[in-house]
């Protein structure tokens, strides 16, 4: 059996979120720590990457006993999320897309000027109480991205189970943080209208079901 099953919905930003972009060849004065933005249209993304990294490593504090390498994580997550450790090499059955900023409209509408936010923090040296001044880009709260993820499905006998896993760590987001500076109050975000369905091959209907049965116990607000 090979079947792929897409995960949409959106990700709302709580708080200003901040995914770190390159501060290469910055102008004086310009910002600090600048977000990451899509090329094509400039506009605050969500790399695909940093969704899968962060619901892996918030899974591997749920279901591993000890700290170890990714590659030695708990056979459900290397499973799901994959492994490149000789003789245990599995690929990742979700395959995450980039999320680009896909309310700009509404956002403009609301009397924003900018899509994005410069906070300004210092840190201060507790020794000489100097403040160094720093500027920090943010996705706005109230940013809305869409969500786009794959599921290959290989064996039915394991789709609930591994879409179980994907519904705890999206469960495990909202009470933790995405992109940098969470314990300062960065980057609380929410999954809404999370949905399965299926796209290539068939799947039993009461499976896909359950699925979503699953991601709507999991991540509702």
């Amino acid at each position: 059996m090979y079947s792929k099953i897409q995960i949409t919905g959106s990700i709302e930003v709580v708080t200003g979120m901040h995914i770190g972009g390159s501060p290469a060849f910055a102008a004086i004065g310009a910002v600090d720590s600048p977000i990451i933005r899509d090329v094509s249209t400039n506009l605050p993304m969500i790399p695909g990457s940093s969704l899968k990294g962060k619901m892996r490593t918030l899974l591997a504090k749920a279901y591993n006993d000890t700290v170890v390498q990714p590659d030695d994580d708990n056979p459900r997550i290397t499973r799901v999320f994959g492994s490149a450790k000789q003789n245990n090499i599995h690929k990742s059955r979700f395959l995450f897309s980039d999320m680009i900023l896909s309310n700009q409209d509404e956002l403009r509408k609301m009397g924003l000027q900018s899509l994005t936010e410069v906070k300004f923090e210092n840190s201060i040296r507790r020794a000489t109480a100097v403040a160094t001044p720093r500027q920090i880009e943010r996705a706005v709260r109230g940013s809305e991205f869409k969500l786009d993820i794959m599921y290959e499905a290989e064996e039915e006998k394991d789709v609930i189970e591994d879409m179980e896993l994907l519904a705890e760590g999206m469960q495990l987001l909202q009470y933790d943080y995405l992109g940098g500076s969470g314990s300062r109050g960065y980057g609380r975000v929410l999954f809404k209208d999370v949905y399965a369905e299926v796209v290539v091959g068939e799947i039993d209907e009461s499976i896909i079901n359950k699925c979503n049965e699953t991601l709507q116990a999991h991540i509702a607000n």
